[in-house]
């Protein structure tokens, strides 16, 4: 990108040399690699910031997974502190990862690794999140890459550094710009956090009554102190709903039609447990297992030297990468496409919606439910749920039983689990019926998350758009706000 771009007259160009504090060494790279190696690593004291701590794109920090050095190896390398605002690069490797010190972390200061770099601006001149969001933003990422110096390894040096370009208007504006594109970052955050949670609430359920079998052990509790089956049933109420006997009795009076659908619930769990291979299960359930439940798919990947299964593709085709950042269990889209000749390729097809995905190799555990039709590469075990299972139980069940699973994978490049190792892995089988309760329940989750989901990409994709534009001053902020707020209203 050439930086001769047109931007407000009011603002001007400026490098981060011109623009960084008066302090000394407010610029710098980090220590010598024998100064802050494995040897001098201690479990607990200062953290040090490697290039796992930051990224490319959206993150700004990653405030965890650190290494840690004693307080005395910390004042030894004082110079290479990184405080509140301080903006970090990686001089060495994946070069363009940058991160800022956020405001509310836990720590005093941080001190930065042998290949990472360190920016200290001076604040009568530049906002420091504004700057985060300029030299994160994807043409700047590009920019660093093609002032690569390094012989071997990607490399920036310090010369590289001092000379990055940015665009510089008044902080006041600086400091709006950059309220507004944290404002949708937040959004983004928030609505990530919505969907965690909902999908902690799918995992605790399942694990309840399906691994931990709750409401079967909670009758048998009353049954064996004495009581009768009739307290018995209202105890595996209680594990169901955690509402006390006060409170279901309340519950009862309140919404009678929904108190009797979680006693038939409660009396579809056993009142007993019984032996089996892997251990006591609910005494009427059945073992068997995951191959017997579902049917399973391979995929493949058309000849990329042929440029009709690829040209103005419009079907989605899924490779394991895509699961890779996706944290809800949920596939909305895919990096690539591939024509109606690229899926003639792969014999399994186009896969229907709600297909569970799960990558069987680089690595083995990736999960999903497919919420839109999709070819797969051979990276994956795709399980079609066209039986007794939902998949939003398969889904649960991959996810409590992934050490079994991956315990199974084998290969000496790199870990894979096959269909023949994958297919007889033990499953305790519930009734339909209590099946079908439990999906109601979780779909009813899911559907939430897919729509929480579709929200963020479409804020995701607006700050995408709308970034380059504010930071040039292309556009300005009223104009920014009115394009919000047509988005959230269409």
């Amino acid at each position: 990108m050439s930086f001769d771009m047109h931007i407000p007259d009011h603002w001007r160009w400026a490098t981060i040399a011109d623009v960084q504090s008066s302090e000394k060494r407010s610029t710098i790279t980090g220590p010598f690699g024998s100064s802050i190696g494995k040897k001098f690593f201690v479990e607990h004291g200062v953290p040090v910031i490697r290039g796992n701590n930051l990224s490319l794109g959206s993150t700004k920090f990653k405030d965890e997974g650190f290494v840690f050095v004693s307080e005395d190896k910390a004042e030894e390398l004082r110079g290479y502190k990184a405080l509140k605002h301080d903006l970090i690069f990686t001089a060495a490797g994946t070069i363009g990862q940058v991160g800022i010190i956020p405001e509310n972390t836990e720590y005093e200061y941080y001190i930065i690794s042998n290949k990472q770099m360190r920016v200290r601006f001076d604040t009568d001149k530049v906002d420091p999140l504004f700057a985060y969001y300029w030299f994160s933003s994807p043409w700047m990422v590009d920019y660093i890459k093609r002032h690569d110096t390094g012989s071997t390894i990607p490399l920036i040096n310090l010369g590289v550094l001092r000379s990055l370009p940015m665009p510089l208007p008044p902080v006041v504006e600086q400091v709006a710009i950059r309220q507004y594109l944290f404002m949708i970052d937040e959004k983004i955050n928030n609505n990530s956090k919505i969907n965690q949670t909902l999908e902690q609430m799918a995992q605790a359920l399942f694990k309840s009554w399906f691994v931990d079998f709750e409401p079967v052990k909670a009758k048998i509790a009353v049954l064996e102190a004495g009581g009768s089956q009739e307290d018995a049933t209202l105890a595996a109420m209680t594990a169901i709903s955690g509402k006390d006997a006060d409170a279901l009795a309340a519950f009862e009076h309140e919404h009678p039609e929904q108190y009797a659908e979680l006693k038939a619930t409660a009396e579809l769990f056993p009142s007993a447990m019984r032996e089996s291979e892997v251990g006591e299960i609910p005494g009427e359930w059945a073992l068997s297992e995951i191959g017997a439940q579902i049917d399973i798919a391979g995929g493949a990947t058309p000849s990329t030297k042929t440029p009709e299964f690829w040209d103005k593709g419009d079907i989605h085709w899924t490779t394991p990468k895509d699961l890779s950042n996706v944290k809800d269990k949920i596939l909305l889209d895919t990096e690539r496409k591939i024509t109606q000749a690229g899926l003639g390729k792969i014999s399994s097809g186009l896969l229907p919606v709600n297909t569970v995905l799960m990558s069987s190799r680089a690595p083995v555990g990736y999960l999903a439910i497919a919420k839109i039709p999709v070819a797969i590469n051979q990276g994956y075990i795709a399980m079609k749920c066209n039986k007794e299972l939902s998949p939003e139980f398969v889904l649960q069940w991959c996810s409590a039983n992934m050490p079994e699973i991956v315990s199974r994978a084998s290969g000496t490049t790199f870990a894979e689990i096959s269909k023949k190792n994958f297919n007889p892995i033990p499953l305790v089988k519930p009734p339909v019926e209590l099946v079908k309760i439990y999906t109601t329940q979780v779909s009813a989750i899911y559907s939430v998350i897919e729509n929480t989901m579709r929200e963020i990409n479409s804020l995701t994709q607006l700050r995408d758009t709308l970034l380059p534009k504010l930071l040039s001053g292309e556009i300005t902020l009223p104009e920014a706000e009115q394009a919000v707020s047509e988005a959230e209203n269409v």
